[in-house]
Parts: C-alpha cells; sequence; structure tokens
C-alpha cells in the first residue's frame, strides 16, 4: 500500500484561540520579573475572553494551588528568528541556542509560566476571573491555555538546570524611602523592593549616572544604580 505523501502546501500549524488576558501593574515589559513564581507578592488576575466565561469550564479548578499559563510574547513578535540569542542571566553578553534558554525571541513566541491560583471570583462585567500571584506577563498579555500544575509529576527536585543553575544571580542593595512607599499599598511596596533589587535594568546598560524610570501601577518609578545599590528617587504619576 502506498504510503500518504504530505502536502507541502498544506499548512498543518496549529491554530490557537485566545482565552483570556491578563490584567497587572505592568504597561511594559520593563521591570517585569525575568522568571514566574520570583516575586510572589504580585497579584494579577485573568480575564475570560466572553466565549470563554464559562463556570463550568473551571470546575474542580479551585483544589490546585498551582497553574500553568501558555501565553504569547506579544511585545516580541518577530518574523525572523535567530538560532542564538544573548540571555540576560549571562549577562547580555554570551550567545546561547534559542532552545536551551526561554528567551522571548523564538520561532513561535509562546511563554510558559507557573503562577500561584490565589482567588476564583465573580467579577461585573467580567465573568469568572482567576487571581494569580508571582505572574510574569505584562499587562493585556493574552493566554491560550490553562493547565493545573501536578506536584508529583511535575516537579523535578533532581532537575539540572544548565548554564541558568551555574551562574549565581546577584541582587542590588535598594533604597527606597518611606515618603516615597506611600503611593502604593504594602503589598505593593514588597513586589517592588524585590524587583528592583532583582536589577530590572537591561543587562547591557549599567550606567551609573543614568536615571531609569520603571512604570507601575500607574507609576513611573525613577532610580538610579551605583556600587551595588539601587536609589529610588521620584515618584512621578503616568
Amino acid at each position: 500500500m502506498d504510503e500518504k505523501k504530505e502536502n507541502p502546501e498544506k499548512d498543518n500549524g496549529l491554530h490557537l484561540k485566545r482565552i483570556a488576558r491578563i490584567r497587572n501593574d505592568f504597561p511594559t515589559k520593563f521591570g517585569i520579573p525575568r522568571q514566574s513564581g520570583l516575586v510572589a507578592e504580585l497579584v494579577a488576575k485573568i480575564v475570560f475572553e466572553p466565549e470563554y466565561r464559562r463556570k463550568e469550564a473551571l470546575e474542580g479548578l479551585e483544589g490546585y494551588s498551582h497553574i500553568w499559563l501558555i501565553w504569547e510574547f506579544s511585545e516580541s513578535i518577530r518574523e525572523n528568528w535567530s538560532a542564538t540569542v544573548r540571555p540576560p542571566r549571562l549577562g547580555g553578553n554570551v550567545r546561547r541556542g534559542v532552545f536551551a534558554t526561554r528567551s522571548p525571541f523564538r520561532p513561535n513566541a509562546l511563554g510558559l509560566s507557573c503562577v500561584e491560583l490565589a482567588a476564583i471570583s465573580q467579577e461585573p462585567g467580567e465573568g469568572t476571573v482567576l487571581w494569580v500571584r508571582g505572574a510574569d506577563l505584562m499587562d493585556g498579555t493574552p493566554v491560550y491555555d490553562i493547565k493545573p500544575y501536578l506536584p508529583f509529576t511535575d516537579a523535578r527536585p533532581r532537575a539540572r538546570a544548565g548554564f541558568a543553575g551555574e551562574v549565581e544571580g546577584y541582587h542590588l542593595d535598594v533604597d527606597f524611602p518611606q515618603s516615597l512607599q506611600a503611593a502604593f499599598s504594602h503589598e505593593q511596596v514588597q513586589a517592588l523592593i524585590k524587583l528592583l533589587a532583582a536589577d530590572p535594568r537591561p543587562a547591557y546598560q549599567k550606567d551609573p549616572d543614568r536615571i531609569y524610570g520603571m512604570p507601575f501601577a500607574g507609576k513611573d518609578i525613577r532610580f538610579r544604580v551605583s556600587d551595588g545599590c539601587l536609589t529610588v528617587q521620584e515618584i512621578r504619576e503616568l
């Protein structure tokens, strides 16, 4: 029997449907944690598209503490892709294979994040929404799927972390004056301190005289970094 020949002109690609968007305090990519779970104080909500606002689709999800989000690097889509990228973990100066990294610049701009499921609620005009902690997504990011995290199969304590585990991450000291903290809630301040300590600057920018701005929760956080210390100098309204 002749084998069925694949038609090269036939599109066998998967058509993804956006089921939801995430809503949080990050209007831009700047300052977002480089991995999920690093800043548990960050709270976000997942708002489903009208077609998928069906309570029965979430039946049983309340029994899980964590979920997987499959989403799109919507601000990093490019027509062409590169086989190598420069991971921030390596200072942005060393290249590694794209499939050995979690870079947003991929053949398919899909991201994968494990977040804590904090609550499920009914919101006016939004239907059933999911409240999550520790997300590393920008406000408005499209979500394509949600799956429960299963600790008995998803957790691998003995797994090797490759070069990401070999490079020791550094943290900055953070000087965040109390008078400026008043612009945020207590939980937002705790999240901001962790975000700033992780050094939100691009890996290739280390100018000690430069004033940086990080949009967060409707405010522009102005700071500078010198001698291993990040100093918040001003909070502006956006």
